[in-house]
């Protein structure tokens, strides 16, 4: 029988540098050809464009499959955009096993990655792909801030207080488990942390891992391609050790309790005004991840903005196309967001 096709399954929270990552990767294949299938969450393909635009792709990409998802980029690698459409994208791309020596799954920063390696016990997948590991990126500088972990101590010490501690929140539980089910940890943006803080991310991170796991240091996603690929987990066969919060509930869904929203407005902005204002926005209401391009004018690049609460990152990726209109495209992503508010805050902005 061939050998089955590695799959590797990229995880991590909202805005732990996934995409960059990915980026990386395809830009420095070292001749491997290599799938990426992108799962966003949301209704605009923000991470399946940044991956489209990494300098690889042709300036007129266009896929030879009947999915219009499917875009060959000049080095051979193929990127995929995805939301409902996981088994099929996956046959098509089985079709091309033989012109493939890889794929990359980037899954949504809100999914549990443990029913998506189960997806590859399914008679249609199992006997052509294995998941060669399931790499999870966290954002040290967030970690450090306490954000998606906690110091045990502390809180057994308020539970004795007070009760509602005794329930996580589904963001601490969804960390938890994109951790337990690694093969391999990146602690990404190291840059944003000092030596001291590093290490005490390192230790919470350990603390929440049920296995040893190898972690690695990242500073925005500058991994070798040879860390991240040839791990030969098989991890479909080995999920009894990789334990979920919701191994006994079915089609549980944090999109449930996280939504997400999305504006386009057909006008420029300034870089630093827009950043403010977004800014203030994610102070007002509960905003996790906002990224999008922004029209920026007199400019023929688009720039690409990317938030993590208040933290923001911004640069030019490409040109507007000829066909393009010039037009600013951003999602939010967060709990009880007010889409009439976040889009009058932006509109009444000069330009």
């Amino acid at each position: 029988m061939a050998t089955k096709l590695p799959v590797t399954v990229v995880t991590g929270f909202l805005g732990s540098g996934k995409t960059t990552l990915i980026r990386h990767l395809l830009q420095n294949n070292q001749g491997r050809r290599i799938a990426v299938l992108v799962n966003e969450f949301g209704e605009l393909g923000i991470d399946g464009e940044l991956l489209k635009s990494c300098q690889i792709c042709p300036e007129e990409a266009k896929g030879e499959d009947s999915l219009p998802q499917i875009v060959e980029l000049t080095n051979g690698c193929l990127c995929c955009t995805v939301q409902e459409e996981f088994l099929p994208t996956m046959q098509e791309l089985l079709k091309r096993r033989d012109s493939l020596d890889g794929i990359v799954i980037e899954t949504s920063g809100l999914a549990l990655p443990k029913p998506l390696v189960k997806a590859f016990r399914w008679h249609e997948i199992r006997n052509a792909a294995t998941v060669d590991a399931v790499v999870t990126v966290v954002d040290c500088a967030a970690v450090a801030a306490g954000t998606f972990a906690s110091d045990p101590q502390a809180v057994e010490t308020q539970r004795q207080t007070d009760e509602s501690l005794e329930h996580e929140t589904p963001l601490q539980e969804l960390f938890e488990d994109q951790l337990a089910c690694a093969d391999l940890v990146i602690l990404n943006k190291t840059d944003l942390i000092d030596a001291t803080t590093q290490a005490e991310v390192l230790n919470l991170v350990k603390q929440e891992l049920p296995r040893q796991v190898k972690m690695v240091t990242s500073d925005r996603g500058q991994i070798d391609p040879t860390i991240l690929l040839g791990f030969q987990a098989a991890a479909e066969d080995d999920l009894s050790n990789r334990p979920s919060h919701h191994d006994t509930e079915e089609d549980h869904k944090h999109e449930e309790e996280i939504t997400s929203t999305h504006v386009v407005l057909n006008r420029t902005f300034e870089p630093h005004a827009l950043q403010n204002q977004l800014q203030a926005l994610a102070k007002e209401q509960d905003i996790y991840r906002i990224k999008g391009f922004v029209a920026v004018a007199n400019k023929p690049m688009r720039l690409v903005l990317q938030g993590v609460g208040t933290r923001f990152d911004q640069f030019y990726d490409r040109l507007w196309q000829p066909e393009e209109m010039p037009q600013t495209r951003l999602v939010f992503i967060g709990r009880s967001l007010n889409p009439t508010t976040i889009e009058s805050q932006l509109v009444a902005l000069p330009n």
